[in-house]
């Protein structure tokens, strides 16, 4: 995906898990985070914290979406997929992408992968690999002000 697309139709998940979303649900209000992980990533596992922090952080002015990306055989068993869902507190609602749809959809070969999108559904930022969450926070609030100035 290229900066200023619009998100991708959430559509061909194998499963939802924690709710279900689509792209009009998202759009709108406000921007969403979306973001890849695999159980069998250990940076993902790591990173996950953070990202958890950081949903409940914004909670009120940002909707977070997680896309399990399974990377082997082995990743697509669901019940495996819950277990460390849970474990690792992922609350949020999770595409589970097992024919990869979402992924092709968005072009995405990694796991962690962070999406950013504004209220409109455009892509504002990506970022890949289990490192910058600083980063990552700086855009998200970039395009949250961006959000702010346009409603004063």
């Amino acid at each position: 995906m290229k900066l200023r697309e619009p998100m991708p139709e959430l559509s061909g998940a194998t499963e939802w898990l924690n709710g279900e979303e689509t792209k009009a649900s998202l759009t709108g209000e406000k921007p969403t985070l979306i973001h890849f992980w695999s159980i069998s990533c250990h940076l993902c596992k790591e990173a996950m914290p953070q990202v958890n922090e950081f949903r409940d952080q914004y909670k009120e002015k940002l909707n977070v979406v997680a896309v399990h990306m399974p990377r082997s055989e082995e990743d697509t068993n669901l019940d495996e997929i819950k277990k460390v869902a849970a474990e690792h507190d992922i609350i949020q609602p999770i595409f589970v992408d097992s024919d990869h749809k979402l992924t092709d959809a968005f072009e995405n070969q990694y796991v962690p992968a962070y999406y950013v999108f504004d209220k409109e559904g455009n892509l504002r930022h990506f970022q890949a690999g289990g490192s910058g969450m600083k980063m990552l926070e700086k855009r998200v609030n970039r395009v949250l002000s961006e959000l702010e100035n346009t409603e004063a």
